[in-house]
């Protein structure tokens, strides 16, 4: 009896895709972006994460719709982007995908959580995703979330 409610409860509380942590967040932590030494806000978008002993996972919209009525963040061609997140650990895998005005998605290149604006003029829809994975086991994630942002290259 006891073996089985132990099973029971083990597979209650692992959610589908998130990992049971002692963080007592019950969200991913606020993360930020940084052009020329200036910091703004980004938009939680979907995320899994699981803290205070309770898991859940979240499918919001896209981030063009996320971001409808937003100001977008006015920058420069070729400006650098810096993503900002004051929380440890650190997420350790990234992933950014930007959308422009013709819905066109991209992958964009990014290291040391640094990435460069577009060459071209234009407004510029960003999820920045990110992976808390699991060093000892592999493709397994501790919480996950995307943070969306919009720029306007001037």
């Amino acid at each position: 009896m006891i073996v089985r409610t132990a099973a029971f409860l083990f597979f209650l509380l692992i959610p589908l895709g998130c990992s049971i942590t002692s963080r007592a967040e019950e969200k991913p932590p606020e993360a930020k972006i940084e052009v020329q030494n200036k910091m703004y806000p980004t938009v939680l978008g979907s995320y899994c994460w699981s803290g205070k002993g309770t898991g859940k996972c979240v499918d919001t919209i896209g981030p063009v719709q996320m971001l409808a009525g937003k100001e977008a963040i006015k920058v420069k061609p070729n400006e650098v982007i810096t993503f900002i997140m004051n929380y440890k650990p650190k997420p350790n895998q990234f992933h950014v995908q930007s959308i422009n005005a013709n819905k066109e998605t991209k992958i964009v290149k990014v290291k040391n959580n640094l990435f460069t604006a577009p060459k071209q003029k234009g407004t510029y829809y960003y999820s920045f995703g990110v992976w808390w994975m699991d060093k000892k086991i592999a493709n397994q994630s501790r919480g996950s979330a995307d943070y969306d942002f919009v720029l306007q290259v001037k």
